[in-house]
């Protein structure tokens, strides 16, 4: 999906209600990824038995805030569910005024630059 290359990342944020499953071939390829056993992909970023934790902000862990594209740090390792959406069709998020207004302020808070003196 073109639209996706050039997306702030939507989708990457929970919103009440959604769930990211993540499979035993989910973990294991984040495994492969940084080079740990599933049992420490478990430990160090599974929330529970079947999603990743999030920052305060609803947001994936997994996520850079340093830039507004290509916000995925684990892109080749991504879920499946991840690689799937918006499964077949257009994204939710322009399509439903509702959704966006609830992510675009979670977006642009995260991407504020933190002052530094």
């Amino acid at each position: 999906m073109v639209y996706c290359n050039y997306c702030p990342g939507y989708c990457c944020y929970r919103l009440e209600g959604s769930v990211l499953l993540l499979t035993a071939t989910d973990i294991n390829r984040l495994a492969r990824h940084f080079r740990i056993s599933d049992g420490e992909v478990r430990k160090r970023y599974l929330e529970n038995k079947y999603t990743f934790k999030v920052r305060e902000d609803g947001s994936c862990i997994f996520q850079a805030t340093d830039r507004v594209v290509r916000r995925c740090t684990v892109h080749e390792a991504r879920p499946d569910q991840c690689r799937r959406f918006p499964y077949g069709n257009p994204c939710p998020y322009l399509e439903r005024e509702d959704l966006l207004e609830r992510i675009q302020p979670l977006i642009e808070k995260c991407l504020r630059p933190v002052a530094t003196f």
